[in-house]
């Protein structure tokens, strides 16, 4: 007897189950390969330093002296 049954019974919830997650998990995964992460780009954090801040770093470290610190600053902004 044809009723109102639930077609496949359990398997079919199951499939049904499954099918709405694949096609939720590949719909984020999706968003989120498409979309970089716009807070990353934004963020001061994440931008690239100028180079008088990297200049500052290296002769806060004592990679360079003082002398060459200076030059190195007047041809940047020259």
């Amino acid at each position: 007897m044809m009723g109102f049954g639930m077609g496949f019974g359990g398997l079919g919830i199951l499939f049904m189950l499954v099918f709405w997650v694949v096609v939720i998990g590949l719909g984020v995964w999706l968003l989120a390969n498409l979309f970089p992460k716009i807070s990353a780009n934004t963020s001061p954090q994440n931008s690239p330093d100028s180079p008088v801040e990297i200049l500052k770093r290296r002769y806060a470290r004592g990679e360079i002296s003082r002398e060459e610190y200076e030059r190195m600053r007047q041809e940047l902004e020259q």
